[in-house]
């Protein structure tokens, strides 16, 4: 062998033939005669050797030579020109090559096809296990643990390796590849973010309660532990509250229904460009229900109007939809935005269908509260006032909600939609609708360049601290308020927090108080040092609202639990030193009364935020739970036992106890049996109950060896190993146990969440309060005026900026005035050459116009006024128009 690889080798390297000239082609002339080349000589054999062989050999060696094939011309390198050597077995090196370079496609685990009868594939244990789970869950993308590793199987293995960047590799039947359990959350994140249903299967048994159950010699349980996708993905087990990639940004899961209309504005069975569409809009990971019901036209602008605004991760479809929504729909969920769309039929719902489904789940959940705790019956007439409410909502809208409904079924979280106090209509007199080309036109929330909310309005205005809060102002951008007495409140709390920026400089404020015969001075918290620090505090802390709705949902692990409780818990205190409940205060004989805060807004949300009630239940549920052992996730030592709560626990830890005794009393037999007082059982690598013995001691066969030194063997005992095996059962039942009773804890926190969800929604407000504040602190903005009702519409801006422009040109801006007035000039006609700054200019006055009814001040050397609740648009043409109030509009077409 070593002569015939040397030979390769030298061949290899070997110099190419030299082919004489004469060898060349002859020319293409046929009218040459020159003579042809002569042929090479070639030299005869040089025979050092002759070997005769008998009669019998030549007639063997003649029939091997006859069965022998001719030996073929040696085939040239294409690249070196030089002999391949002869291949052994061809066949066996292509196989080796094809499964090398270019692997078979493997039999993919198809979704639609189950195995027939007539399929004679052999399937392991584990395989048909696949094939079940496969055939019951076919849009979903599975995640099999087997051992220490997630295993992808088939198609969607195919999936798991382009979208992973993993090895994939055909093993057995099916085309495999894995990932490790512990990288979960990074992989289910890719592939979810790609737009893909994964769903994750665990085993539901482990090896002690295996090695004792009836299933002994088959393979271990497996069965549908969690599904993800990205409107679920922050609300899921093990997954969620991660805060990677989308924390601060909404996942909403929109579902549209549709109905023709005719000309006349009537339903209608056949299609047409007019529709009647009902929406519903759920955040799951922060319990916010939208819905409405609306007529549009051919171009679909209020639908897209609703879907800028929510940016939805999800769509839901509910079949059959008109071309124009389709087309609309599919253009938003494009390959680039990586939206995951999911298609319903409504054929269900032609007869009612929509109510009954949507009561039968509400009548379940408040009999089941009812059911749990009789102390439950404030919250089961809170979902019944809910009731009321889905009853009241228009067809389609209950529709798409039914749809939602069913469709949340699959991941265990349709119980948040029985939360009526976290419902809130599209349509509503406080707020506008601002319509999809404003915001583009006007980049609201994102930039026309590349798409981002740099050099957005929102861009500017976010000065958030935590991401709740990030959110709610992002709702408050895009529908700013219509009603003046909310939007003097809000900007009263706004000045308050802004004039306590400038106007005190230390860490506490001073009050002096006259009563009676003294003077008395008392040092209180400065408000805004107060809410920064207590803002600040939260933006470092988990997602609180998150946290509180995943508790809702029981997906939160102990520590994140004693996290989100504790922040708030925390937040509640350091609002407590403002005193704001205390309306007197008692000095000596005399009572003064102390007021910290004007605004009736800002006190009412920090009484909310700081409630007695609140701070109460989260002391109460803080209590409960043992902080080293959700740290370490630890559920056998998690839970506090106090008076005669959860007694399965109790029992469960005295069956450990005692088989942990039962244990350790077997080291006094060993020690009589070896006459050693001094024997005891030790732990090494992580193996316990070793009995340690001299290499000479003499023990029973049925002793199993663990380990030995050069002096020492340890053993493990029959009676140890049983031991042992009991232990290890009794911990199991224990986590089992810990875990369900942490289960049913995290269900009887439904009591407290409306509170608590109060609490967050309030530092939310009063996130966003601060973060105007700060904005019109450091710009300079000025506080606008609004005028009464009586007075005539009108604008007045003197020196304003665009608010965007302003931030990114610095001091090179030029101011520029507007005074409208619908008694004198009440339009403009801006002309100009082009970039002159006419849009500008127009979009200018709408931005300041909006940012006013945000509650924000703006940019502008001296105060503006103008009547309350403007509409404003910028058309397509570039021409801005004002539209007073719905109820003027009304009166003055009446008159």
């Amino acid at each position: 062998m070593g002569k015939q690889k040397q030979q390769v080798i030298s061949r290899f390297f070997a110099s190419k033939p030299k082919i004489p000239a004469a060898s060349t082609p002859p020319s293409s002339n046929p009218s040459s005669s020159s003579p042809p080349p002569p042929k090479p000589v070639i030299p005869s054999p040089n025979v050092k050797t002759t070997v005769s062989f008998s009669p019998s050999k030549r007639k063997l060696l003649s029939s091997h030579l006859a069965s022998t094939p001719k030996r073929l011309k040696p085939t040239l390198s294409p690249h070196t020109q030089n002999p391949v050597p002869p291949q052994s077995n061809p066949s066996l090196h292509q196989k080796f090559l094809q499964k090398l370079l270019d692997p078979p496609s493997p039999p993919l685990l198809e979704s639609s096809i189950e195995p027939s009868e007539s399929d004679h594939k052999k399937y392991t244990p584990l395989e048909q296990q696949v094939v079940d789970l496969k055939s019951k869950y076919p849009d979903v993308l599975l995640m099999v643990e087997v051992g220490y590793r997630f295993r992808f199987f088939g198609k969607d293995a195919d999936i798991a390796a382009k979208v992973l960047g993993i090895y994939a590799h055909v093993d057995r039947n099916f085309l495999t590849a894995s990932v490790p359990t512990f990288r979960l959350n990074v992989y289910v994140r890719r592939l979810v973010s790609a737009g893909y249903k994964v769903g994750v299967v665990k085993q539901t048994e482990t090896a002690a309660i295996k090695a004792h159950g009836s299933n002994r010699v088959g393979p271990f349980g497996r069965g549908l532990s969690a599904l993800y996708t990205k409107a679920t993905l922050e609300a899921a087990e093990d997954v969620g509250g991660k805060e990677e990639g989308c924390g601060a940004e909404s996942n909403y899961l929109v579902c549209v229904v549709e109905k023709a209309l005719d000309f006349s504005g009537s339903v209608s069975n056949f299609g047409g460009a007019n529709v009647r569409i009902g929406i519903v809009g759920v955040e799951i990971s922060t319990g916010d229900v939208v819905y409405g019901e609306f007529d549009d036209g051919v171009m679909r602008s209020g639908l897209e109007a609703v879907v800028l605004s929510l940016s939805p991760a999800e769509l839901l479809l509910g079949q059959p939809l008109s071309k124009q929504t389709e087309k609309l729909l599919m253009a938003y969920a494009g390959p680039a935005s990586n939206v995951r769309l999911e298609h319903a039929s409504c054929d269900c719902f032609k007869d009612g269908g929509a109510l009954e489904d949507v009561m039968s789940l509400y009548e379940k959940t408040v009999e089941d509260n009812l059911a749990d705790d009789v102390n439950q019956l404030a919250e089961g007439t809170e979902q019944r006032n809910s009731i009321q409410g889905v009853l009241t909502m228009p067809d389609l809208a209950l529709q798409a909600l039914a749809l939602t409904i069913r469709h949340f079924k699959q991941f265990g979280f349709e119980r948040i939609l029985c939360c009526g106090a976290s419902f809130r209509s599209l349509s509503s007199r406080v707020e506008m609708n601002l319509s999809a080309n404003t915001l583009q036109q006007l980049e609201i929330l994102r930039n026309n360049s590349d798409g981002s909310e740099t050099g957005s309005l929102l861009g500017v205005m976010n000065h958030t601290l935590t991401t709740y809060g990030s959110r709610l102002l992002r709702h408050w951008v895009t529908h700013p308020l219509c009603d003046r007495n909310m939007i003097t409140a809000r900007l009263d709390a706004v000045s308050e927090i802004a004039l306590s920026m400038g106007s005190y400089k230390g860490s506490q404020s001073i009050v002096e108080i006259e009563g009676g015969d003294f003077d008395a001075t008392i040092m209180q918290p400065e408000l805004s040092c107060l809410l920064s620090s207590v803002l600040t505090f939260l933006g470092r802390s988990p997602d609180i609202q998150r946290g509180i709705t995943r508790i809702f949902h029981r997906t939160a692990t102990p520590s994140e639990f004693i996290a989100v409780i504790q922040a708030i818990l925390s937040a509640g205190k350091q609002l407590k030193r403002l005193h704001i409940d205390e309306e007197y205060e008692d000095y000596g004989c005399n009572k003064i009364g102390v007021a910290i805060v004007q605004s009736a807004l800002l006190r009412r949300l920090i009484l909310t935020a700081s409630s007695s009630k609140v701070l109460g239940n989260a002391v109460k549920l803080l209590s409960t739970l043992n902080k080293e052992a959700a740290d370490k996730g630890d559920f056998t030592d998690l839970i506090i036992i106090s008076k005669d709560q959860f007694p399965e626990v109790a029992r469960a830890r005295k069956a450990l106890q005692l088989a942990k005794e039962e244990l350790d009393n077997l080291i006094g037999l060993y020690r009589k049996q070896f006459r050693n007082h001094k024997l005891e059982f030790t732990c090494v690598s992580g193996t316990t109950h070793l009995v340690e013995l001299s290499i000479d001691a003499k023990v029973p066969s049925n002793w199993v060896k663990v380990s030995s030194t050069n002096k020492t063997v340890r053993y493990h005992p029959p009676e140890v190993l049983t031991a042992l095996d009991q232990l290890r059962l009794a911990n199991e039942e224990l986590t089992i146990i810990c875990r369900a009773v942490w289960g049913s804890f995290l269900m009887e926190f439904g009591e407290y969440y409306m509170d608590f969800q109060a609490a967050v929604q309030a530092l939310a407000t009063v996130d966003c309060l601060h973060s105007l504040a700060i904005l019109s602190k450091n710009k300079n903005y000025v506080r606008p005026i609004f005028m009464e009702d009586n007075r005539p519409v009108q604008i007045q801006i003197h020196a304003g900026r665009h608010p965007v422009l302003e931030t990114i040109l610095q001091d090179n801006f030029v101011p520029n005035d507007t005074i409208l007035h619908a008694d004198r000039e009440y339009c403009q006609i801006v002309t100009g050459p082009n970039m002159g700054g006419k849009s500008c200019y127009i979009r200018q006055v709408a931005l300041i116009a909006m940012m006013a009814q945000v509650e924000c001040w703006f940019l502008c050397t001296s105060r503006i006024s103008h009547s309350a609740c403007l509409r404003c648009y910028l058309h397509k043409d570039g021409c801005f128009r004002q539209y007073p109030t719905r109820e003027k509009y009304l009166s003055r077409r009446t008159k």
